[in-house]
């Protein structure tokens, strides 16, 4: 998924094309696919009428092919539309988002490992570290001391951060979407794949993610970003290499 505005980044462009580290967040996030050796076929959606990331998905190709679609006015058509475009005869998908760029090629291994041994829809997840309140709106008794209050506090111990590539056997993603199609009011507050296929009544099952896995959506993501390829760049330099650099 590279069909995002990026309007909270604040670049003026697409968020896929920012560049991290001298490469687009595109670039970075199909690196760690093609690495993984999990993809037949990587289909991106990108903006209506773009040209950049349609160019730097040909360039990518290669034994793997890479190709661009449309995206639509909403994640969830996108990944429909993403869907389309990917050659027949796949049994499981992954979705994935550009924005995502850093996720380490061995968290799309354990994806595709879940996938194999028989799971229909399986997550990376990270434990939360903070501890998560309920909200509800004040009355407008209340309004002048707040706007909100708090309605409960979930068990910490429970909680996940859910993280891409979200994979999931491919009929029943498919089928998924097609319902999502026609479902109207009742797709209301889905966010993600997996929270579909949840309502389709699919066991969900979660496997270990990465805290490199941030999704980058901020400036203070794209500086985080920034310091784990340099990290990154440090631990991969030959010894005496990294005072020339």
């Amino acid at each position: 998924m590279a069909a995002g505005s990026g309007q909270r980044l604040g670049y003026g462009i697409p968020k896929a094309e920012v560049v991290l580290a001298g490469r687009t967040l595109l670039e970075h996030a199909l690196e760690a696919v093609l690495a993984s050796g999990v993809a037949a076929h990587i289909c991106v959606a990108v903006p209506p009428g773009d040209t950049a990331l349609t160019a730097i998905c040909a360039r990518a190709a290669g034994t793997v092919p890479v190709t661009a679609v449309e995206g639509g006015s909403s994640r969830a058509e996108s990944v429909g539309r993403a869907l389309s475009g990917l050659e027949p005869g796949l049994d499981a998908v992954l979705v994935h988002d550009a924005a995502r760029a850093l996720t380490p090629p061995d968290v799309f291994a354990r994806v595709g490992a879940a996938l194999a041994a028989g799971a229909q829809a399986v997550i990376p997840a990270l434990p939360v570290a903070d501890t998560i309140k309920t909200a509800v709106p004040c009355s407008p008794e209340e309004q002048r001391i707040a706007g909100e209050k708090v309605s409960g506090t979930p068990e910490r111990a429970r909680l996940r951060a859910v993280q891409t590539p979200q994979g999931f056997d491919a009929r029943t993603l498919a089928d998924a979407h097609r319902w999502l199609e026609s479902a109207g009011s009742d797709a209301a507050g889905i966010t993600d794949d997996a929270m579909l296929v949840e309502r389709r009544g699919v066991d969900v099952f979660l496997v270990p993610g990465s805290e490199q896995a941030l999704k980058i959506t901020t400036e203070l993501d794209l500086l985080t970003a920034e310091a784990l390829v340099a990290r990154r760049l440090r631990s991969a330099a030959p010894a005496g290499k990294e005072s020339q650099q």
